[in-house]
């Protein structure tokens, strides 16, 4: 359960502010190559990082890694409530893009760990249902919350998520006996 919750929820906080930031930046007054700069920079965050995702895991443990993750998306967080500069959407996003790819990575990671070879594939299937209902969810707010109340509340918005992906994987961590580390 702590998989399928941190990669929903990890995921969803990805989604709402990646998808609000274009219109955040138009709202800004920034141009358009500012904007694209912006998103490309928050794709290559996304994705370049699963080349040493696993060996980071291997090393430090999953729960670590996917702690930090939402160590970044606070940051995220943080950059996006300071100021609405190019600069504080480039490293926000940037970030935002890091700390998605170390909950993800790291939540199907542990949901692969967590179950024996029989329910996984039913299990990575209702896992996948739920992330992408709530993504989907995430996506189709960004735009409405951006345009009712702005660029801060969106990522005000994301707050909640990021706090209960943290609290659900200290709980795991400290507070749920395993026979093995994570």
């Amino acid at each position: 359960m702590t998989a399928v919750i941190c990669g929903m929820l990890g995921y969803a906080v990805m989604t709402l502010i990646m998808t609000a930031t274009p219109l955040a930046m138009q709202v800004h007054e920034h141009i358009f190559s500012e904007t694209a700069f912006v998103i490309q920079w928050h794709v290559f965050a996304m994705f370049a990082p699963s080349f040493v995702t696993g060996h980071l895991i291997k090393q430090f443990g999953v729960l670590n890694i996917m702690l930090c993750g939402a160590l970044l998306d606070v940051l995220c967080v943080a950059v996006n409530l300071w100021g609405a500069g190019v600069w504080h959407f480039w490293a926000a996003l940037v970030l935002l893009g890091l700390g998605w790819n170390f909950l993800f990575v790291g939540a199907s990671t542990l949901l692969t760990d967590t179950h024996t070879p029989e329910e996984r594939a039913k299990t990575q299937g209702l896992n996948d249902f739920i992330v992408f209902t709530t993504v989907a969810a995430a996506s189709l707010s960004a735009g409405m919350l951006q345009h009712s109340m702005g660029w801060q509340w969106v990522n005000i918005a994301a707050i909640p998520a990021i706090s209960v992906v943290t609290l659900t994987l200290a709980w795991f961590k400290y507070l749920v006996p395993r026979p093995v580390p994570v």
